[in-house]
């Protein structure tokens, strides 16, 4: 008789930016496959998502990964459901409606590495500050690069966890770095996301760091931390169209609120029109413009206005199932007729 350690994976109620959660279930003879991983519960009153004296949530599995720590272990993330099965408010999956898993997803996570002792990015003298911004970016030598160590493992085990890990490097400003996840459906990209999060947040207990998700923790000059999204239909996959690739552009221009809501908690520090960034209160989009809020890839407009597009506005702390479902619907908003609802 074997026995299986399933890590299940969950998202607390703290508004505006949640927190991971898990616990573990130990079960008999698991066969490793999402369908035998049973509903699960937990004290919701202990992570803002319960009264006390009706605490119960449930645990319903959505996706399942080889845990690549743990000998016969398996990350198993799920969804909140209240105790009569129904999706709870913190539940931002549930709302994602991309059932045909026709849109794509890239998510660019940006993160900084903390020393625990020192609370300060790697790199960061206590009392002072590194040289400026220019030496990091995707930087080689001790004396530029800092966490290397931690950023390979991490990888590693994203891979290893069957994740479509699509790449690291190090990003502008001393101890920030990045990586990329790639996945065809908005739920299955936020689903590698938070795994991912959670991979890399594991990783610090060995390590004595600790991950800064803030979009800005150092202030000054000093670039902050995105989660780019980038993001396709069939539409955008295929169209061939200048025309249709503007229009879904400007479906986003009215609901600009909208997506800033749903963006990530303090972004208003990282969106300043500085830092390859566009301001918060501004819309706008270009062709190979960093400098904008949704950024047409030159990739895009080689190939024909077939591609995908950047939203370049998600803070480093969103939530990706938000983040992709708010996408799904303005896109979806344009009215493209093969796509209208």
């Amino acid at each position: 008789m074997s026995k299986s350690k399933l890590e299940y994976i969950w998202l607390d109620g703290y508004k505006p930016t949640s927190n991971l959660r898990s616990k573990t279930k130990v079960q008999e003879d698991f066969s490793g496959k999402l369908e035998d991983c049973p509903l699960w519960s937990f004290d919701g009153s202990s992570t803002r998502q319960a009264e006390g004296g009706s605490s119960d949530c449930l645990l319903k599995p959505v996706a399942i990964y080889p845990d690549p720590v743990r000998k016969n272990g398996y990350l198993v993330m799920t969804e909140v459901l209240n105790a009569d099965g129904t999706p709870h408010e913190s539940n931002a999956r549930s709302t994602i409606d991309d059932n045909d898993n026709d849109f794509w997803f890239g998510f660019e996570q940006e993160y900084f590495i903390m020393d625990k002792h020192t609370q300060l990015p790697l790199g960061f003298p206590v009392g002072g500050y590194p040289g400026p911004q220019g030496m990091y970016y995707c930087s080689v030598g001790g004396k530029n690069t800092h966490g290397r160590d931690f950023v390979e493992e991490h990888a590693d085990l994203c891979i290893a966890a069957g994740l479509n890990f699509e790449g690291i490097n190090q990003e502008v400003a001393s101890g920030q770095w990045e990586f990329q996840l790639f996945a065809k459906g908005a739920k299955k990209a936020g689903d590698e996301i938070w795994v991912a999060r959670y991979l890399l947040d594991r990783l610090t207990e060995k390590y004595g760091y600790y991950i800064e998700y803030h979009p800005k923790p150092v202030k000054g000059d000093w670039n902050g931390s995105g989660m780019h999204a980038n993001f396709s239909n069939t539409t955008l996959r295929t169209c061939g169209s200048k025309d249709v690739y503007l229009k879904i552009c400007e479906a986003f221009r009215p609901v600009t609120d909208h997506h800033i809501d749903v963006y990530g908690e303090f972004n208003d520090q990282r969106l300043t029109g500085e830092h390859e960034t566009a301001a918060i209160t501004d819309f706008s989009y270009g062709i190979s413009d960093r400098g904008a809020s949704i950024r047409i890839p030159i990739a895009t407009v080689e190939s024909g206005w077939k591609g995908y597009l950047e939203d370049r506005r998600p803070a480093s702390n969103a939530d990706p199932y938000k983040v992709a479902g708010r996408i799904v619907k303005t896109v979806k908003s344009a009215k493209i007729p093969e796509y209208a609802n």
